[in-house]
């Protein structure tokens, strides 16, 4: 009997994160903007028993040249939270989890949002405590400066403050709705926040009742030092990125210590790192796909994606020349750092680092159903993760090969679940019931 089980999230915004993914043969070219095959998808993912559908968000286009802009399949999708409260009907045990922009959103409408789809959904919600780093998104909420690094991070950490305190507004038996004497709530079972901090300020109360979660299950993915620290301190499940074992185990220790010296209980916490997982029936196969793919992405995509993620121009460089060295931008600090290693690591000239950035630079395990599972073991018994985040390479194969063929032989070692534990997303993942910060229980 294994002592140790895999959570699986799927992230599905975009519907696949390879930008040839919409191209691919059979493949839905409109899926990240089609609620059947949404439902279809979250159905098919609560029939593999999955913890967690995740939707990332983005609050502009991608911040690429048109001529690259125009090939992308991202520019339309559903917001998240819509999206989710669809699916919360069509869906029973499946946790949904959205993003929330803790840099262009107001801590009271975030709140809102999260309670609501956590009592629409039975106890399945999850927020996923973002920065925002594109710049674009600066300029769809009236400021033309793009907020610095250090100040997304303080202000993130205040926020998640203000929302945790608005959920605590009302006690779990605040609402005794006494008819015969006309009473909805008790008065002494409802707190005000009155929160005056250097970047928010809410007066609250929040005007839903406290999530059936207490709280909905906090979700963080930034890797820098800052965003590291965010997740030891607030964090239950973190999305992580590694495209190798030895940083997952790196990354994944430093995080538990980080808790450790908190006071936090570290099984608290669940390590989720991204993973392209591509099924074949034979190794082969698998990577014929995988080549495939990879093939159905243009270079102006290519080179634009590595803009994004260095924060400079890359077509200013020359492709067929090694990256040169690359000042520190506003961008996010962890992709950033991750594509000069990979660079630097393989020796990689601007063109050959564009086109794996291009399509998926993280980690793909691509396979038969055995040795995916044979990897997704090695790193859930050495210390690199506590399951992983799939990322399905095109849909609806992709998710369906994973679920019909890969689920079936985690769970025939032991690895993975073949019911649901539980009704909430908390009880599934193993996660305690956040107490009131300012009501005890009442007997």
């Amino acid at each position: 009997m294994q002592s140790r089980r895999l959570h699986l999230g799927a992230f599905m915004r975009p519907a696949s994160i390879h930008p040839g993914a919409w191209r691919y043969p059979g493949a839905y070219p409109d899926a990240n903007f089609n609620f059947q095959h949404m439902k279809y998808f979250g159905q098919k993912l609560e029939q593999g028993k999955f913890d967690v559908f995740f939707m990332a968000d983005h609050l502009a286009l991608l911040n690429m040249p048109i001529d690259a802009l125009k090939r992308s399949a991202t520019v339309t999708s559903f917001e998240p939270i819509t999206l989710l409260s669809a699916l919360a009907s069509v869906t029973t045990n499946i946790g949904l989890v959205a993003t929330g922009s803790t840099t262009y959103d107001e801590p009271f409408h975030v709140a809102r949002r999260f309670a609501s789809l956590d009592h629409i959904s039975n106890g399945r919600a999850g927020w996923n405590v973002v920065t925002t780093s594109n710049p674009h998104a600066s300029m769809n909420f009236g400021r033309e400066e793009h907020m610095e690094h250090g100040d997304r991070y303080a202000r993130a950490r205040e926020f998640f403050n203000v929302v945790t305190g608005l959920w605590d507004s009302w006690a779990d038996d605040a609402f005794i709705r006494d008819i015969e004497n006309g009473i909805y709530f008790n008065t002494e079972r409802l707190h005000t926040l009155n929160y005056k901090g250097k970047y928010l300020s809410s007066r609250g109360p929040l005007n839903i009742g406290r999530p059936i979660q207490g709280w909905p299950v906090i979700v963080q993915a930034g890797a820098s030092d800052a965003g590291r620290q965010l997740a030891a301190e607030t964090a239950e499940a973190v999305f992580a990125s590694h495209n190798h074992l030895a940083g997952g185990q790196t990354f994944y220790s430093d995080i538990k210590d980080r808790m450790k010296k908190l006071g936090r209980n570290i099984d608290h916490l669940k390590i989720l790192p991204a993973c392209l997982v591509v099924v074949g029936d034979t190794i082969e196969e698998a990577r014929a796909k995988r080549a495939h793919l990879d093939s159905l992405i243009h270079y102006e995509t290519a080179i634009a994606s590595l803009s994004i993620v260095l924060g400079h121009d890359a077509s200013k460089f020359d492709p067929d020349m090694p990256l040169p060295d690359i000042p520190e931008s506003n961008a996010s600090k962890s992709a950033r750092e991750r594509a000069i290693d990979l660079a630097k690591t393989e020796n990689l000239t601007v063109r050959q680092l564009a086109q794996r950035l291009g399509g998926f630079s993280g980690l793909a395990i691509v396979g038969t159903p055995k040795t995916i599972a044979d990897e997704m073991e090695e790193w859930l018994m050495t210390g690199g993760c506590d399951g992983f985040t799939i990322m399905f390479p095109f849909l609806p194969e992709g998710l369906d090969s994973f679920v019909d063929q890969v689920i079936p032989e985690l769970q025939d070692r032991g690895l993975f679940r073949k019911g649901y534990e539980g009704t909430t997303l908390r009880e599934n993942l193993g996660l305690p019931r956040p107490e009131n910060e300012y009501f005890t229980k009442t007997c």
